[in-house]
């Protein structure tokens, strides 16, 4: 692939998002957003998110039990 083809198809693809309408591209970016996995999962795995909720679910035992 050269490079003309490269700034030909960077082009055509400014040109298609620039001719959507404002709230198309605003739905589009939501709907984006809501797929996304949460930054913690993204950047550090699962085992930290786990750990997350246990201690999220202790604090919130003890909240109820009265004790904290």
């Amino acid at each position: 692939m050269s490079f003309q083809d490269l700034v030909k198809f960077a082009t055509e693809q400014i040109v298609k998002h620039l001719d959507q309408p404002a709230e198309e591209r605003k739905a589009i970016r939501e709907e984006k957003k809501a797929e996304r996995s949460p930054l913690m999962n993204e950047a550090f795995g699962v085992i930290p998110l786990a750990l997350g909720v246990a201690w999220k679910k202790s604090k919130l035992r003890k909240t109820i039990k009265g004790e904290g």
